[in-house]
């Protein structure tokens, strides 16, 4: 038969003249972010959406019971409880899959039943990466933006470049949407106000990743001095972002801020002052490759190793051991963008995590036998189904390879921790990771 009666994808890998009988691998991401995941199984029968409950602790006491108090039957006390706060898992439905006619895959150089299973498993391996990408990053920009419009004149309305964290506040630990009866404090500009309402716009102008454009409804007039574009909104329970030279948004970021050993040890440094566990005794540190190049470049962490024995391993291999706390995991999946406002520059964002950082949900039903009979091909690698489905074409030479994941991830929130029960703790709502936003 003549080639061009193959489907054309088949076409450049039919021999013609002498090609080696082995596919070459494209390149590949290089992946992380899932690491620093908590898994937990989701329960067959309990719904596509989890509420987990974290229970907070007491307030210390450090005040003695007056002896002429400790008397009748409550000994001069009062009882104080502790509080809980609840997030949510929304499990979801993730696929793909490739079809393979067995017949005309045999004129091929090599088994393209083997390179289907192999760019199977990097597409789902890279899609979980991705997602569990997204979900501690939206978490982490959370409350951080700036505004995006000036007002003509004072107003309560402020369009702002992202409304991810002023959308809800903690009320008795139950992520409730901001309103007049709970609003959310914010300094916008110099000044202090009152979110109670954030709607999205129709059209979405964010510059950050994922970001959503809207605007904020305030309880109070805002200034024109302080609802001026480029102006900070900083939520009181913002996530922490570490940027070089203090910038106190994005945009303010300029050519020059790059990436240093201060910046980490701020990182690290806020997540201690959280209490917040390491992962197997260091911080994971999620960095593309210009971050860790301007890193090697700093002159504290050349300093840092100078002489030190472990200083070939840390410049030859590109690692650091426990001198920082942290343990360094290069990836090409980090969030790199152009900068808003001056061109020519990239904006990239190392993200250092503390366990428990992200939780990832996996559907326990996935490979049930109802699901999966005996006679069926189907394998779960790290938590993903991988399947072969038999021809079931007139002719039976078609098979399908897919695979599936039934799951979900979230960024839990420790709003329960404060320096009532940990004196050096911040007020952000999300406490297990740092981002660092610098240029590069």
């Amino acid at each position: 038969m003549g080639i061009q009666n193959f489907p054309a994808a088949l076409q450049p890998i039919i021999q013609q003249g002498f090609l080696d009988r082995e596919f070459e691998q494209a390149l590949r991401s290089r992946l992380g972010y899932r690491a620093c995941a908590d898994r937990e199984d989701i329960a067959v029968g309990i719904g596509e959406t989890l509420t987990k409950t974290r229970a907070g602790l007491k307030p210390s006491v450090t005040t003695p019971v007056p002896p002429n108090a400790n008397s009748n039957f409550d000994n001069g006390l009062t009882p104080n409880g502790w509080g809980v706060e609840q997030y949510t898992i929304t499990i979801n439905h993730y696929a793909a899959t490739t079809d393979l006619n067995m017949v005309t895959s045999r004129v091929g150089i090599a088994s393209q039943f083997l390179q289907n299973a192999y760019v199977n498993g990097e597409q789902a391996g890279r899609s979980l990466d991705e997602l569990a990408r997204n979900a501690l990053f939206n978490a982490y920009f959370g409350g951080n933006t700036r505004v995006r419009v000036t007002l003509a004149s004072a107003g309560t309305q402020v369009s702002v470049d992202d409304i991810r964290g002023f959308m809800t506040v903690a009320v008795n630990g139950v992520p409730t949407a901001v309103s007049a009866g709970n609003p959310l404090t914010v300094t916008i500009g110099a000044d202090v106000y009152a979110v109670i309402g954030a709607a999205a716009d129709a059209t979405n102008l964010s510059t950050a990743p994922n970001g959503v454009s809207g605007v904020l409804t305030l309880a109070t007039s805002v200034s024109v001095a302080d609802g001026t574009a480029g102006n900070t909104v900083t939520a009181a329970n913002a996530s922490v972002i570490v940027r070089p030279a203090a910038r106190a948004n994005t945009s303010n970021l300029v050519a020059g801020d790059m990436l240093s050993m201060s910046n980490l040890l701020d990182a690290v440094a806020r997540l201690r002052m959280n209490a917040v566990p390491e992962i197997d005794g260091s911080y994971n540190c999620y960095l593309d490759p210009v971050s860790a190049r301007q890193l090697f470049a700093d002159p504290d962490f050349k300093q840092l190793f100078q002489g030190a024995t472990s200083a070939n391993q840390v410049f030859s291999k590109g690692m650091t051991n426990d001198f920082l706390g942290l343990r360094f995991i290069p990836t090409t999946e980090a969030f790199v963008q152009p900068h808003p406002s001056l061109a020519g520059l990239m904006v990239r964002r190392p993200i250092i995590c503390g366990q428990g950082a992200l939780i990832e949900g996996d559907f326990a039903g996935m490979a049930a036998d109802d699901i999966a009979p005996d006679d069926s091909i189907v394998s779960i690698v790290d938590g993903i189904a991988m399947v072969t489905r038999e021809p079931i074409d007139r002719l039976q030479q078609i098979i399908a390879q897919s695979w599936y994941w039934i799951g979900g991830f979230c960024a839990p929130s420790d709003t329960t921790t404060s320096p009532l029960t940990v004196p050096t703790a911040t007020n952000a709502a999300f406490k297990r990771a740092v981002m660092i936003e610098h240029i590069g």
